[in-house]
C-alpha cells in the first residue's frame, strides 16, 4: 500500500496550486512511465488526447499527463522552472512566433539533432521540425461570429467588427502576453493595407481600440474561455482561434468565421531544458511527426493544417475546405512579421497593459 501511495504522489507532482490544474488521465495514476505536457485545455486537449496522446500510450505504454494553463502562464512557468532548476514539465505548446524568440531559446532544448531524422521526409515541410520545436499545427486567429437568419449580412472584415451599428452585439478579444494580433486587427479596421501593416503603429492601434472598447464584454485569456463565452452568449463577434471556432461548430453551435479577417498562426511542441522525462518526450514528438493518421484526426476536429501532406490527404473534403486555403492565404490571410513582433514584444506588452487597465 505504501508503494502504491508513493507512486501515485509522484505522478501528481506536476500540479501547480493556484496557477495550473492537472487534467485527469483515463489510465491508473500510479503507472510508471510518463511524459508531462502543458497545453491550453478544453476542446483542444480533448482532440489531441483522442488523436495523439491515447494512441501513443497504447503503442508505448507511456502515460501522457496534461497540465492546463494559459499561454502566458506556460511561458512564465517554463522560464521560472528552468531558472531555478526545478523542472516538472517535459513539453509545452508555444506559438510559432514565440518559438523563434530569444526568450524561448533560453528555456528550451535545441532540437536540431533530433530533427535530422525527418530531413528526408517528402511529406513534411522544411519547418516541420526546427531548433525551437516540432510543428504541431498551423491555423488562424480570426473573426468568428454568431450566425443569424440565412441571407442576412454577415461580418467579413475587421472593419465590420468595429461596425456596431450594422453588426450589433458584444465583442470578444484576447488579453494575454501577445497583443500584436489585437493591435493588427485595429489597424486593418482603420484602413491600413495588409502589405503596410508592419511595423505596427501602436498609437494608431490603441486609438482605434478606444472606439470599440465599450462593446467588448470578454477579454479572454484562454481558448477554452473564448469557447465558454460564446456558449454562454457573452459575445456575438470575437477574435478567436480557428481551432476553437471549429470545435464549437462541431458541437452544433451557431458559429461561422471569415478568412478575410485572419492571421496565420501555429503551435510548436517545445522541449524544456532539464525535462525529467526527456527520452519519453522525444518519443512523443517523434510519434506525432511519424503519424499522419494522428495528425489528420486532430486537424479534422480542429480545422488546423497538419505538418504532413499525407495527413492532409487523409482528411475529409469538408475538413479541408475549412482549413486556410492557398487562395485565402494569398488574398486575405495575414502572415505576421515574427522578427518584428519578437523584437518589440516587451514594448507592445507594456503599452497594452497600460491601455487595458
Amino acid at each position: 500500500m505504501t508503494s502504491l501511495l508513493s507512486r501515485s504522489t509522484a505522478v501528481m507532482k506536476p500540479t501547480i496550486a493556484g496557477l495550473l490544474s492537472l487534467m485527469t488521465l483515463s489510465h491508473p495514476t500510479f503507472a510508471g512511465e510518463q511524459v508531462i505536457i502543458a497545453s491550453t485545455g478544453g476542446a483542444y486537449d480533448k482532440a489531441l488526447r483522442e488523436a495523439w496522446f491515447d494512441p501513443f500510450t497504447k503503442e508505448t505504454g507511456i502515460e501522457v499527463v496534461t497540465v492546463a494553463a494559459t499561454n502566458a502562464e506556460m511561458r512564465a512557468k517554463a522560464a521560472a522552472m528552468v531558472k531555478t532548476g526545478n523542472v516538472s514539465w517535459d513539453l509545452y505548446l508555444d506559438g510559432e512566433i514565440q518559438a523563434a524568440s530569444k526568450a524561448h531559446r533560453e528555456v528550451t532544448e535545441d532540437l536540431t539533432e533530433f530533427c535530422r531524422q525527418f530531413a528526408d521526409r517528402k511529406d513534411l515541410g522544411a519547418s516541420a521540425c526546427s531548433a525551437g520545436g516540432t510543428l504541431l499545427q498551423s491555423t488562424a486567429t480570426l473573426l468568428a461570429y454568431r450566425t443569424g437568419k440565412p441571407g442576412g449580412p454577415v461580418p467579413e472584415t475587421w472593419a465590420d467588427m468595429w461596425d456596431t451599428g450594422k453588426f450589433p452585439g458584444e465583442r470578444a478579444f484576447p488579453n494575454f502576453d501577445d497583443p500584436w494580433r489585437v493591435m493588427a486587427a485595429a489597424l486593418l479596421a482603420d484602413g491600413v493595407k495588409r502589405d503596410e501593416l508592419f511595423p505596427l503603429d501602436i498609437d494608431r492601434a490603441l486609438a482605434k481600440l478606444d472606439q470599440i472598447r465599450p462593446s467588448v464584454s470578454l477579454w479572454w485569456k484562454t481558448g477554452d474561455q473564448s469557447v465558454q463565452g460564446f456558449r454562454n452568449g457573452e459575445y456575438s463577434l470575437g477574435q478567436i482561434w480557428l481551432t476553437r471556432a471549429k470545435a464549437m461548430h462541431n458541437e452544433g453551435l451557431p458559429i461561422a468565421w471569415s478568412y478575410q479577417a485572419s492571421f496565420l498562426v501555429g503551435d510548436r511542441i517545445a522541449l524544456l531544458k532539464g525535462a525529467p522525462h526527456r527520452e519519453n518526450a522525444l518519443k512523443l514528438m517523434a510519434f506525432w511527426l511519424n503519424s499522419p493518421a494522428a495528425q489528420a484526426k486532430a486537424c479534422e476536429a480542429l480545422s488546423c493544417t497538419p505538418p504532413s501532406s499525407e495527413a492532409i490527404a487523409m482528411m475529409s473534403d469538408e475538413a479541408r475546405k475549412t482549413m486556410p486555403q492557398g487562395d485565402d492565404i494569398r488574398d486575405y490571410v495575414i502572415v505576421p512579421d515574427a522578427e518584428w513582433i519578437n523584437a518589440n514584444s516587451a514594448m507592445m506588452l507594456q503599452r497594452w497593459n497600460e491601455w487595458i487597465r
